[in-house]
């Protein structure tokens, strides 16, 4: 199998966002609410991107809901069968940010021994699976269902986090065995969110403290956090058994492969000064007086945050192969595709460096939806992904096209490319940056838009586009001006907002141009190639259309989000 070879060329994998967690007395599902659960002809979509690894559900919480010896295998089994036919090898997932069905949690002593039960049923009904997540992300699922009190069963202190962390822990120890009594051959990928923590000089032993313990879950099933490691008295004072602390400590669960899952936002910035900062950030808890705010938002030396930051430090710190097992971004197009071919690039300059890493998973396939409340809220919140779920079948985006060309020749292009995306440039920043310049800034001579516009329009386009770091230039909606700047600057793209729909028709150099009409003009055919939107639609959404490549009178999405049936009335 090629991810267990090293030396093999950097692999694009895929994932779709799967998580079922627990909030009060109501399941968040994503495989439902993104209305994947219903479209098998999703599985086609992926494999014709050349993706060949998956990560991909077996989940607890769906086989078994309501009792652990009632299992209903029926989606499964269509999906695995299909995905075999597909020749694309799944990462079996068996709990993703979740706490088991109704009948369990992160706070019951019996968890690990439930998971494995279901984790051998797995390994008896598809005996060809040989790659397995028992838990996704354990150290941070144990902060928001332990620390932090967002997900169930809502503990807010450093005992609820700890016993929930070990008792995930040794869930993935003791699946894994029962897995491998099966499948004797069978792998442990094990994903985490290793973001580093950053402060101001008088935060200083915060960030130090929060920086131990990013390190917890991998310490454990690597077998490192025995009496001398400096967070084994602390984990036996919350209520640890020691007896689980020596089982972890034999380092049985030791991952085959590390997964790093990483976001603009897994590294922070801790600031006593508040006031310096959106609302959202201040700390409510009068103990903890700080904002705690995105470190990509601070003025830091090149290399000091970012993805090959700190896939460097776990490969330091571990040794073990590594891939990054989710990079998505939720923001405008451009910004999508840079994120994920700086991951890529990081990806690829370690292992230049010779670290040992073996794919990079393009992550939320299908998008997401509500991540921005932490699941917390359902207010219909999507971010889609290479492919938007508001579409039947779903529209491919430019990440489609990325991951195809990723997954097939290791390398992708595109325009927007030629910027930095908005982590780098100057007006990220809460504070102004020491110099007005990208830390990243890009081609010389990044490739550009056209806006073709006047006045208020001309404005508001521009303004935008600066937003989103899209270079461009302006010409007025006069034919002569248009031809002129066409040739002069060779525009990859071009936005008519104002002036009669075929102004531009049969303008030889326009030819091969992708061309948005932003236009309540909509009679007829636009110009073959071109995109045709109202101007009353979402002017980002136009330009992420453009982006993408399409073309056509745009109609709108098929669907929107709607707060789902929740998966306990699913269920019954």
């Amino acid at each position: 199998m090629s991810i267990t070879e090293a030396g093999r060329p950097l692999e694009l994998w895929g994932g779709v966002e799967c998580t079922v967690t627990r909030v009060g007395e109501d399941f968040r599902d994503q495989l439902r609410e993104t209305g994947h659960w219903d479209r098998p002809g999703d599985l086609d979509l992926v494999a014709g991107l050349g993706i060949r690894v998956l990560r991909y559900p077996v989940l607890w919480e769906h086989v078994s809901p309501v009792q652990p010896d009632r299992a209903d295998w029926s989606w499964h089994d269509a999906r695995l069968a299909r995905l075999r036919d597909l020749g694309v090898t799944p990462v079996a997932g068996l709990v993703h940010h979740g706490g088991g069905p109704r009948y369990t949690d992160l706070a019951d002593p019996a968890f690990p021994e439930k998971l494995a039960v279901h984790a051998a049923r797995v390994a008896e009904r598809y005996p060809w699976l040989r790659l397995f997540t028992p838990v996704n992300e354990p150290l941070t699922t144990a902060r928001f269902a332990g620390l932090y009190g967002h997900w169930y069963p809502h503990g807010t202190g450093y005992g609820p986090f700890l016993r929930a962390l070990v008792i995930e822990c040794k869930g993935v120890l003791l699946s894994m065995r029962a897995i491998r009594k099966r499948i004797p051959d069978a792998r442990l990928v094990q994903t985490e969110d290793m973001g580093k923590c950053f402060s101001t000089p008088c935060l200083r032993h915060q960030a130090e403290h929060e920086n131990e313990r990013r390190w917890l879950s991998l310490d454990l099933l690597c077998g490192r956090v025995g009496r001398s490691h400096p967070w084994h008295a602390r984990f036996l004072e919350a209520g640890v058994p020691e007896a689980d602390l020596d089982l972890l400590a034999t380092g049985e669960a030791t991952p085959d492969i590390v997964g790093i899952n990483h976001y603009t936002t897994s590294e922070r910035y801790l600031d006593p000064a508040q006031h310096h900062y959106p609302e959202h950030l201040r700390s409510a808890d009068p103990r903890h007086a700080y904002a705690d705010a995105e470190a990509v938002r601070m003025d830091w030396p090149v290399g000091e945050t970012g993805p090959g930051a700190r896939l460097r430090e776990v490969w330091e710190r571990y040794r073990l192969p590594l891939a990054v097992t989710e990079a998505h971004h939720g923001s405008t197009r451009e910004e999508q595709l840079r994120w994920l071919l700086e991951v890529w690039q990081a990806a690829q300059g370690l292992r230049a460096e010779g670290a040992d890493i073996r794919a990079v998973t393009v992550w939320s396939l299908f998008g997401a939806l509500d991540w921005n409340s932490l699941l917390r809220e359902r207010a219909g919140f999507y971010e889609p992904g290479p492919f938007d779920a508001r579409h039947d079948p779903p529209r491919p985006t430019a990440l489609a096209a990325a991951a195809k060309a990723l997954a097939t020749t290791g390398t992708f292009d595109h325009p927007v490319l030629d910027r930095a995306g908005w982590w780098h440039r100057p007006d990220r920043c809460y504070h102004p940056p020491a110099e007005d310049a990208d830390r990243l800034p890009g081609a010389a001579s990044p490739r550009r838009l056209l806006l073709v516009a006047e006045g208020a329009a001309a404005e508001d386009l521009s303004r935008l586009c600066q937003a989103r770091g899209l270079d461009h230039v302006l010409a007025p909606p006069d034919l002569a001006r248009v031809t002129e700047a066409l040739t002069t600057h060779g525009p990859w793209g071009l936005v008519q907002a104002g002036g009669p729909a075929g102004l531009l028709a049969g303008v030889p150099a326009l030819a091969g141009v992708p061309l948005l009409l932003l236009t309540p003009d909509a009679r007829g055919a636009p110009p073959p190639g071109a995109l045709l939107v109202r101007p009353e639609e979402d002017a980002n959404l136009a330009l992420d259309l453009l982006v993408d490549g399409e073309a056509g009178i745009w109609r709108g999405h098929d669907r929107a989000f709607a707060p789902p049936p929740r998966l306990a009335d699913a269920a019954d």
